[in-house]
Formats: structure tokens, sequence, C-alpha cells
């Protein structure tokens, strides 16, 4: 749906409205009452449609953070495309009984995967409604459960809750002093989105090539399927 703007903001649609009242009041003999209204509704509808075709805005008060924002966007979408891949091929795969906890893993963080543009979407709506300094409670908090997280993590999930948890306590001390921290919450998504992209991939590799009837190599995918969900659950944390 096209949403109305001020044409104000387009002179190419004020312009049109101008002629447009002009060619039917001074030649066409019609009255202003009438061309007025009309005038002024092609006015909005052309500055609505220049709007359309313009790129994605979301007018925050930061344009780094916005162009991040943008990129992390435009990265969780092509996770949820690379996500549903996964999950149909896992489906045709895992056939047998002894998959199903494989399978069951690998589905739910794919899930959550296919989630994430429409989460990342309301962050942005919170972005624009909320103070820009992050709650210092809230950081501090986030780095608990990052800190809890850590004995029972392994390979690239332990890697980047150790990176999450220096980049939390960078934030709780901008918030101290004032700082907008929303920048490197975005960063910390974008970079578990990498991660969890990576992992993913390793995996549909993995499954591509290994003994589906192994037991001792559906114990290995099990792992980087876990290291999956790890992930997974950092994202939920951070967005």
């Amino acid at each position: 749906m096209v949403k109305l703007v001020n044409p104000l903001y387009y002179p190419v649609a004020v312009l049109v409205g101008g002629l447009t009242l002009f060619v039917g009041v001074r030649l066409g003999n019609l009255s202003s009452l009438v061309m007025i209204p009309v005038a002024s509704g092609l006015a909005v509808a052309g500055a609505s449609f220049l709007k359309s075709r313009e790129g994605e805005v979301l007018e925050l008060d930061n344009p780094e953070l916005e162009r991040e924002i943008l990129a992390v966007k435009t990265s969780a979408l092509a996770l949820a495309k690379q996500a549903n891949g996964m999950r149909l091929e896992v489906q045709k795969l895992l056939t047998d009984t002894f998959h199903v906890e494989l399978l069951t893993t690998v589905s739910m963080s794919c899930d959550r995967a296919d989630e994430l543009p429409g989460k990342l979407d309301k962050l942005v709506v919170n972005l624009h409604h909320t103070n820009s300094l992050l709650s210092i409670e809230a950081l501090q908090q986030q780095l608990t459960e990052v800190k809890k997280k850590l004995p029972s993590s392994s390979g690239v999930a332990k890697r980047h809750l150790n990176q999450l948890a220096d980049s939390l306590k960078r934030n709780v001390k901008l918030a101290q002093e004032g700082e907008d921290t929303r920048l490197g919450r975005i960063i910390n998504i974008a970079t578990l989105i990498q991660d969890f992209s990576g992992v993913l991939q390793k995996l549909q590799t993995r499954l591509r090539t290994s003994d589906l009837n192994d037991a001792e190599q559906i114990n290995g995918l099990q792992l980087i399927a876990d290291e999956l969900g790890s992930l997974a659950d950092n994202l939920d944390l951070v967005v």
C-alpha cells in the first residue's frame, strides 16, 4: 500500500498539482472549489508514488546506524531464505527414527532464522519510539545471560559469546557516559547472522557428504546442529 507523504518534499508533485489547478480553473473554467481538492489530491498521490520508488529510509537520528540496519535487514532476509532451503533439505534427508533429534534441532534453528526479519522490523520500530540509549540495567542483564551461557558453549558459538560479552561491557560503559549504544547492538546482530550462515553452510555440506546410517557421523552432525541452536539463542538475546 502506498503511504501518504507531504508533497512539499517533492517539487515535481507540487508542480503537477499546480498545473492541474491552473488548467482546470483558467482553461477549463471549472470552479476552484472543485479543482483545489483535486489538485491537492494529485500532489499528495504523486508525492506518495515518488516516495514509494525510493529506497527504504528509516529516518533515525544516526545515518551510520540507519545504513547498518538496512544492511542487516538484507542479511536477515538472505539468511531466512537459506534456512528455509535447509529445512526442506533435512526433511528429505533425515527420515530414519534415529535422525529425529538432529532433524528437530536443525528445524527449530531454521524456524528461528526465518522469524528474524520480522523481529528486526519490530526492533527498528522500538528504536523510533524509545530513548536512543539502552537501559544500563538491560545491558547488564544481557551480559549476565551471556556469562551464564559461556561454560556450556563451544566452537563458533563460544567465540561469539566472548565477543558479545566484550561488546556488552563496552556498551554498558558507553551508556553510563551517555553515548548511543544502538550501533554496537546492530553490529552484534550482523556478526551473529554471518556466523549463523557459516555454520548452516557447514552443516549442509556435512549432511550431503556424511553416511546418515553411521551413528558416529550423526553425532558429529548433532554437535554442529547444537552449535547452530546456540547461535540462534544468541540472536534471540541480542534482538
